[in-house]
Parts: C-alpha cells; structure tokens; sequence
C-alpha cells in the first residue's frame, strides 16, 4: 500500500510539471484566444495591419495572427475545407468570392456589423449574393483618364469634347481589353449580367442591346474613323506614347501613376467623360474585400475583429501604405485623402462604376468579349454582328459550366 502511495505521488508531480511545462498556445492550456487572418495584400501592407491587429487583441482578450499568404486563392479553399484554414480572409479581389460562395465558405454578414450609409454603396453590392451581404469592402481600383497639362488645361466634361481635342493631342488605350472598353459599352445602358434586386442574373445578357451596339460603334470610330489608335494597339505602347508625350489622352488605373511621377510626366487624372446628355459613364470597378470564413469556430469574435480592421486600416494602412481607394465615407472625407487629387479622381469615378461580376459565370465572358473587340476595331464584323455573335458564345459558355 504503502509503495503505491508513493507511485501516485510521483505520478502526479509529473503531471502537475508537464501542465507547467506547456507552451500556452497547445491548446492545453491557454492565457488567450486566438485569431488568424491571412490576407493578399502586400508584405508592406500585412506589417503595418500586424499593430492594429495586435491592439484590438489586446482590449479584447485575443491574440491575433496576420498571415501574409502568397498562394492561390484556392488554397483557402482547400486549407478551409480540412479545417486548417483562417478565421479571416482579409484582401481578396471581389469577382473571386463567387467560388467561395458556392462552396459555401462565407459566412453572412450580420445585419447589424455596420451603417450601410457609411460605406460606398457600389462596394457592398460587390460584396453580396443573392442580396445578401457576405464580405466587406475594404478598398476600390478602377481605371480613368489621365490627361497630359501642358497640351490641356482641363480634362473634357463630355465625349463629343474629348474627340474634339484628341484629334488634336492624340488619344490612345488598350482598346481590345474588356475590362477597359466596357465603360463605353456601359455608358449607353449596356451591362452583363442584369441585376436584379441584388443578385446577378447570369442568363440575362446585356452585352447585344441597342446602348452595347452603340458603346461597340464608338469604340470602332476611335479605330477605324477618327484613327486615334492603331487596331493592335497594347495597354504599353499607349502608356509609352502617353509618358513620352505623343498623346495627350489615356485611359488606366492608379497601377501607372508612379511611373508618370517618377518620369516627370505633366499630368492629372479625371473621370471618364460623360455622354453628351450627361450620362455618366461606368467602369469596371475592383473591390479588395475581407470576409469571416464559415469553418471559423469563432465567427462572433472574428466579425469584431474584421470590423475593427476594415474601420481601422482604411487611411493608415490601405490609403497609406498601398495607395489604395478608400471604401467608406469617413475615409474619403479625410483631409489628407482629399488632398491626393489623383486618388479622388479615381475615387471620384468608381462611385459611378458598376463592380465587376463577381458569380463564376462572368470567366465565360472575357474571351469572346475580347475576341468581339478586335473583330470591331478591325472592321472584320459590325458592331451588330459581333456584339450578337459574342451573347451566344457567352451563354453556350456557361452552359458547359454546369
């Protein structure tokens, strides 16, 4: 008896050593709960997102993980699916949360996170299902147009004037690119997937009506009769052209506007012009989203928390540090935003934009889109023609889909 006194004593001062000896994060014991975030924004921009992390962890309990993840965006699919995933996915382009939505991966917004009003109303429904909310816009891209200073004092109000003057100082852009080319395509009422009430409607194609045909013959005029631009023409012989001061007109995205200051280019951006009855007119608008994964085991905490981020990261981190556009209307009035001309420009023009679509089915879009530009701009088809010609290959598209 005695001896086995002895061996339980024993037993249990090397349990009570091994509790002591654990780390704290093996899940055995433990002083704080954790959170991690894998975002794709850039290095630069994970590291100063790290602090604000670590500050909302501290007021609430938390320790908090942001990971800078380099892989594909299906790889939080598949870490998410074995349970290895995030609690928060923080940085991701909008038109590739469809996938997610599918799988069902994102979990719903609650209804009462956030003030709709404080945020651009363009950006949450890049954001949302079925008209439902299931991420949050964190920032926006879109592209305008950028005009040289010293060949023009003012950007064009209207593009009956931006013809008029590039015929003058030369007008050039990546004319066969969809992403670009839609805004005229748009500007007359021409759209691709209809919206209806909140969701998209992937068998309701607006890329044929009598608004595309017409944005489609103005993109052929700035080809064929006015000859701004060749029928080739690629997105870096028209910045080329528009750095060394060939052209005085050019459409692209903030992605350029470095390059411009470092070459000493006199220049200013503005939004696209507007038709003459004063239509505007729509780009294509790209949303970095951030979302609460549905495999989390600490979803309310993790939404907090995602809240937080957003609210938080839109000057200091996105503004600052990435030079991205903010999303919410607080940042936008910010003094030291609205003194970026060239980032309220841009700012200015993805309030009119339309997001792209972000259901799977728009990945049967962009090839005959594209395919239908050159036809056009080479006078191979009629804007009729090929705009009809691409609605069917988009719809046999996705039908090979499902």
């Amino acid at each position: 008896m005695k001896s086995f006194k002895k061996f339980m004593v024993i037993g249990l001062v090397l349990v009570f050593s091994l509790v002591v000896l654990l780390p704290f994060g093996s899940g055995f014991a433990t002083s704080k709960k954790q959170l991690v975030v894998w975002s794709h924004l850039t290095q630069n921009e994970v590291k100063a997102l790290q602090p604000l992390a670590d500050e909302w962890g501290k007021k609430n309990g938390y320790t908090v993980k942001v990971i800078s993840d380099q892989g594909s965006f299906q790889s939080f699919q598949t870490a998410a699916m074995s349970g290895k995933g995030p609690d928060i996915m923080f940085g991701i382009p909008h038109d590739n949360l469809g996938t997610f939505w599918k799988a069902k991966l994102l979990e719903p917004v609650p209804a009462n996170l956030i003030d709709r009003k404080n945020f651009v109303a363009m950006s949450l429904d890049a954001c949302s299902f079925d008209g439902k909310l299931y991420a949050l816009p964190i920032a926006m891209e879109t592209y305008a147009l950028f005009y040289n200073t010293s060949k023009v004092k003012e950007a064009p109000k209207t593009m009956s004037q931006l013809i008029t003057l590039a015929k003058k100082y030369g007008f050039m852009y990546d004319v066969n690119n969809f992403y670009f080319s839609f805004a005229f395509i748009a500007q007359n009422g021409g759209y691709v997937f209809k919206n209806k009430g909140g969701a998209l409607d992937p068998n309701d194609i607006g890329l044929a009506n009598n608004g595309a045909i017409k944005g489609l013959s103005l993109i052929r005029d700035f080809v064929l009769t006015y000859k701004f631009m060749p029928k080739d023409i690629r997105g870096d012989i028209a910045k080329g052209n528009f750095q060394n001061g060939k052209i005085a007109f050019y459409i692209s995205g903030p992605w350029d506007v470095g390059d411009f200051v470092k070459a000493k280019v006199p220049f200013a951006v503005a939004p696209l012009p507007k038709t003459d009855d004063g239509k505007p007119t729509p780009s294509f608008v790209g949303v970095q989203s951030a979302f609460v994964s549905a495999k989390s085991k600490n979803k309310d905490a993790a939404f907090k928390l995602l809240k937080y981020l957003v609210e938080e990261s839109q000057v200091k981190v996105l503004f600052k540090v990435g030079s991205r556009i903010p999303v919410t209307t607080g940042a936008l009035s910010n003094p030291e935003v609205k003194a970026d001309k060239i980032m309220s420009a841009f700012a200015e023009q993805a309030k009119v934009g339309i997001p792209m679509p972000n259901i799977p089915e728009m990945q049967a879009v962009w090839g005959p889109a594209g395919n239908t530009l050159s036809l056009v701009t080479t006078g191979k088809a009629t804007p009729k023609q090929a705009a009809e010609a691409m609605v069917k290959q988009i719809k046999q598209g996705i039908a090979q889909m499902q």
